[in-house]
């Protein structure tokens, strides 16, 4: 409606826009030089003067522009006929960029009007028609922001079309002015939600990678720095909220499945479709990696570990995505390589999470989404060693990794093998057995003896440490196999050893030849290995002397647990989940006088 601040005259009312015939100015008739502009009415006609030509101009066009609304308005409200719809569409859009008012509410008001078509329209508008839509109002949505309605829309068609050819032609300025512009996703949701659909659309697309890099590089642009700076920010803020809610929604469904059957459907049947969408994503972070200006930026907001709790337990998400990894550290810059550090000492990192294991309390914890061994892990550990971070603050955080690093250090990993030399150099291995492993572990290969060699030109106590006698105890590392374990026991003198542990690694019965020769050995665990019968048999034999034996989850089955009566020292026994039926059980209780404890529990003996 049209008001004046004291109503007066003609004016005591408001007049309503829809009773409105026409307005236009009204050149000056007389020598005052009055400015009017005549708004025509059923009953008559106003009059309004103004101060200057210019004000004159802003009033005219004003009312022009709230009548010219207010007629879209309701002529869209309830339009259901295609044609009218989209020529009206049409108008809109060319009224909205030829008017000369230059405020935000012009383009706010048309917007108000297309969100208000798109959410009536999509109970009944067809591919074609939505299309035609998209293709109108995309000229108006490349100069500001589209609402929340209309990217709902945007979502809607690219999901039930994305392969259509609005999504690749039309879409993309769109999407390429919100990454350019946008400041803050938290006011603009559904905003997001768009961009994110927009990239699963062109996924879907032949060659949706090739597609998407392009997309990536026009943003980019041909220079070595990008001239857009909130371009980073968005797409990272877009990929990380798209895994997280990938995630999110997969634990979702499956905490409302109600039964075991309904949990093993839901992962069949969305199997395909979350692999292909944490693929798309995961893709976009290794092209941003790609960009030496964009590295440091993307390091520094990666550094937290911004993800999914479950996306970092996930080998689907972890296994490809070190390739962004591998990136980040193969740059030289400090303040790049040094982001996959965590944020504090006691929050978790990149180096932290591609950790082939960590061992608390003397047992080695396997990380399970480290599908390379270590090679990543131990790629970091090289860069922060030869560059920053060789001091002992980072070398203390490193002794927790001591059974990969010695692992890699059998296998010739002259990284940990520098590594194992600079934690004896700094002191920091304080168990004595731990120190004559780790030193054995150095002799195992040339380069370790090289590299020890060095090290005891400059720490002589070193070797008289070596010199005192072997390792009491022994704990292999998770992933062992009988020629780590080989390589390790013909490296040194084992000869006081009492006390070794092969558990959870992947030995087999082969390692019993080198076993045998441990003629002190009180304690030996096999738990959950390869061991089996054959290598039973040649432990009964040689090794009279045992006192504890853990055979737990092991393949022995009676005929290589009735060997264990030669054992007559033996006091403790675990055959928890192997083969054993009551008859040998009760053998084995006769003829082992000083056996003290035998854990039978889930094997046929158990309860008798």
């Amino acid at each position: 409606m049209v008001r004046i601040s004291e109503p007066g005259g003609f004016m005591e009312e408001p007049i309503p826009y829809r009773i409105i015939q026409d307005i236009y100015p009204v050149a000056r008739w007389d020598s005052c030089g009055r400015y009017c502009i005549r708004v025509v009415i059923p009953d008559g006609s106003l009059l309004f003067q103004v101060s200057n030509c210019y004000m004159r101009e802003q009033w005219l066009h004003s009312l022009l522009w709230k009548k010219s609304i207010y007629r879209y308005r309701k002529l869209l409200d309830c339009c259901t006929r295609p044609e009218i719809l989209l020529k009206e569409l049409k108008n809109l859009v060319d009224m909205v960029l030829s008017t000369p008012l230059q405020d935000e509410s012009v383009f706010h008001s048309a917007l108000n009007i297309i969100s208000d078509v798109v959410v009536k329209g999509q109970t009944w508008m067809s591919r074609i028609v939505a299309e035609e839509v998209i293709v109108t109002i995309s000229i108006l949505l490349e100069r500001t922001t589209p609402t929340s309605e209309i990217c709902d829309f945007f979502c809607w068609h690219c999901r039930e079309n994305p392969r259509s050819t609005v999504v690749l032609d039309i879409c993309t300025p769109i999407v390429q002015r919100i990454l350019k512009h946008n400041m803050d996703f938290g006011k603009y949701p559904q905003t997001r939600v768009f961009v994110q659909e927009y990239f699963l659309a062109l996924n879907c697309q032949n060659r949706g990678d090739t597609i998407i890099k392009e997309f990536v590089d026009n943003l980019h642009g041909l220079g070595c720095k990008c001239p857009h700076p909130r371009v980073l920010q968005n797409l990272v803020n877009i990929c990380v909220f798209a895994i997280y809610s990938i995630f999110e929604s997969r634990k979702t469904e499956f905490l409302e499945s109600t039964n075991a059957e309904e949990r093993s459907s839901v992962e069949t049947s969305s199997y395909i479709e979350w692999e292909a969408k944490l693929d798309c994503f995961i893709n976009i972070f290794i092209l941003l990696s790609q960009f030496d200006d964009w590295r440091a930026s993307m390091a520094e907001m990666l550094q937290p570990v911004p993800f999914h709790e479950n996306a970092t337990k996930c080998r689907r998400f972890m296994s490809p995505f070190k390739e962004v990894i591998r990136n980040i550290v193969h740059d030289e810059r400090c303040n790049v390589h040094q982001m996959v550090l965590g944020v504090r000492e006691q929050k978790v990192g990149w180096y932290n999470l591609y950790s082939p294991g960590i061992m608390i309390e003397d047992i080695l914890s396997e990380n399970v989404v480290c599908d390379d061994n270590g090679d990543l892990w131990s790629f970091m550990l090289d860069r922060l060693l030869s560059c920053c971070y060789k001091r002992r603050k980072f070398l203390q955080t490193v002794v927790v990794h001591l059974g990969p690093l010695m692992l890699r250090s059998l296998r010739g990993d002259e990284t940990c093998q520098k590594t194992l030399c600079a934690l004896l150099e700094f002191d920091l291995i304080q168990d004595r057995d731990l120190q004559l492993q780790t030193i054995t572990t150095l002799q195992s290969t040339a380069s370790g003896k090289r590299h020890y060699a060095t090290l005891c030109e400059k720490q002589m106590h070193l070797r008289q440490v070596q010199q005192k006698g072997g390792p009491r105890k022994l704990v292999l590392p998770i992933k062992s196999t009988d020629a780590d374990v080989s390589r390790l026991l013909s490296s040194g003198s084992f000869g006081d050893l009492e006390c070794l542990s092969l558990a959870f690694t992947q030995v087999t019965s082969a390692c019993a030849e080198e076993l045998i020769k441990l003629s002190s050995l009180k304690y030996l665990s096999l738990w959950s290995t390869q061991f089996d019968d054959s290598g039973l048999r040649l432990l009964s034999e040689h090794l009279p002397n045992l006192q504890a034996l853990d055979l737990c989850e092991t393949r022995v089955t009676d005929n290589g647990v009735a060997t264990l009566t030669e054992m007559k020292s033996l006091r403790q026994l675990n055959l928890n989940s192997t083969q054993l039926h009551p008859e040998t059980f009760e053998c084995l209780k006769r003829t082992l006088p000083v056996l003290q404890e035998c854990d039978v529990r889930y094997t046929e003996a158990w309860g008798f």
